[in-house]
């Protein structure tokens, strides 16, 4: 039997052999950017805030007509929305043009019929 001796490189050798430059571009042992995440779910805790606490909303469609209503559900591809004294509808997510609050409207509206006044 022949005694064969293990050789291992030095820590230290490894050590600069990650800080140097490699040939395929980049430092060694950089950290990469992290891709974003393609859904952030922000779209769905909207949706759920607005039907837990059903809020009355003002949909804006592509072709400019405006809806008002409750979300009362959405899916993918879609949101259902029950409207008073009007029948309830099924947009597709594809036409809205966007959303708010009705409130939010009201408000605002308030307030410049407020300052006209005392003027």
């Amino acid at each position: 039997m022949v005694n064969r001796k293990l050789i291992r490189p030095s820590l230290s050798d490894l050590r600069e052999q990650q800080q140097q430059p490699s040939k395929f571009g980049g430092g060694g042992n950089a950290q990469r950017k992290r891709v974003p995440p393609e859904q952030t779910n922000a779209e769905q805790y909207y949706y759920l805030k607005q039907m837990s606490s059903k809020t009355p909303m003002v949909i804006k469609l592509a072709d400019g007509e405006l809806i008002r209503g409750v979300i009362e559900w959405y899916d993918r591809a879609c949101i259902k929305v029950n409207r008073e004294a009007e029948p309830n509808l099924l947009i597709p997510k594809q036409q809205i043009k966007y959303m708010y609050k009705e409130n939010e409207v009201k408000g605002s509206d308030e307030n410049v019929m407020t300052s006209e006044m005392e003027e």
